[in-house]
């Protein structure tokens, strides 16, 4: 991407205090972060579920870990704690036009 041309989606940020202790942004950043992990294991468990009655209890437990990182990751936003980098059109179509591409070369894809 052309330096020029590149670009930060992102809020003001909300200033925190820069201290040796940990502030409002580490603490949310070090939940977000154990959130990201255990909605990563939560899905191995679920590919590795056997019993049905332990598959529903885990997916339910997994939707709402999944939901909570959503909102601390919103609100990281929100505060301007995490930003984007801007994409131009022309490398995002590129990009979609790739992964169609590999849609055609997985046996498991259905034909529509």
């Amino acid at each position: 991407m052309n330096q020029q041309q590149s670009s930060k989606i992102k809020n003001p940020k909300t200033q925190v205090p820069e201290t040796p202790q940990m502030n409002d942004r580490d603490y949310i950043n070090d939940i977000l972060t154990t959130e990201k992990y255990m909605t990563s294991s939560y899905s191995t468990a679920l590919n590795e579920a056997s019993h049905e009655a332990l598959y529903s209890d885990v997916e339910q437990i997994f939707n709402e870990t999944q939901r909570c990182q959503r909102e601390l990751f919103n609100l990281m936003f929100e505060k301007g704690w995490y930003s984007f980098d801007a994409v131009q059109e022309q490398e995002l179509s590129q990009s979609f036009q790739q992964f169609t591409g590999y849609q055609t070369q997985n046996p498991y894809a259905q034909n529509n």
